[in-house]
């Protein structure tokens, strides 16, 4: 039994790796965990985890957040649904985990930017209000209380 090379191996799994994140893009509303995800791949979940932060820097659980807050800031930045209903509409399972996890890549609570977004946004083209209100990744956030 010959092994493939390297290089190949490698080729297959960022393609595997593409897939993975291609599924969280277009599925994050779902109820998505890193065991589905890798058996959905042909990959273990720990390998999975570890070649994901390898290839995009972040896990796979933080990339998937990463999404469905930055979904959920579009659906606030329109304002016709609550705090509740918008973490519930992206994916998000527990009030406390999804406005934790807002707060940490935001900088402030959903219901502070719900706020903020709805008196920042008038008269900004939705094109320049979008890469303004960009979620910022890894705890880089700015500290929040300072505006």
């Amino acid at each position: 039994m010959t092994r493939p090379p390297t290089e190949a191996v490698h080729l297959r799994d960022l393609a595997r790796l593409r897939r993975v994140r291609d599924r969280i893009d277009r599925d994050y509303a779902q109820p998505l965990d890193v065991e589905a995800l890798a058996s959905g791949v042909g990959m273990s979940a720990g390998h999975l985890s570890r070649q994901f932060r390898i290839a995009y820097g972040e896990s796979p659980y933080s990339y998937l957040m990463t999404r469905r807050i930055e979904r959920a800031m579009a659906l606030l930045d329109r304002g016709d649904l609550s705090v509740t209903e918008v973490c519930f509409e992206v994916g998000c399972s527990s009030l406390g985990t999804f406005s934790t996890r807002f707060t940490e890549l935001v900088g402030v609570p959903p219901s502070v930017y719900k706020q903020r977004a709805e008196r920042a946004s008038e008269g900004l083209p939705p094109c320049v209000a979008k890469q303004v209100a960009r979620p910022i990744r890894n705890r880089e956030a700015p500290d929040g209380g300072s505006t």
